[in-house]
């Protein structure tokens, strides 16, 4: 590890923020699974919330920096479709 004093700041902050993408990227995960978890049993309404609550987590993670913005995007738009093809 660093020996002076602002590389020794530099280390701690790296790890405050790595925790904080971690754990915005776990949220995504579990908000994905919600909305794959409602698809699979063909509940329009619950898939519909979810992809709700799914969205926001998302566009915050992306805003946030925690992951690509394009990527957050592509998410929203294939969860969308798969929530807007269970009937038809």
């Amino acid at each position: 590890m660093a020996n002076h004093k602002s590389a020794i700041k530099r280390h701690r902050q790296s790890l405050q923020r790595a925790g904080r993408n971690r754990a915005a990227r776990t949220r995504v995960k579990n908000a994905i699974k919600q909305v794959r978890s409602a698809i699979t049993a063909t509940d329009k309404a619950q898939a519909n919330e979810a992809l709700v609550a799914a969205t926001s987590v998302l566009s915050k993670a992306a805003s946030k920096g925690a992951m690509h913005w394009k990527k957050a995007a592509r998410k929203i738009s294939r969860l969308a479709r798969a929530v807007n093809g269970i009937e038809a």
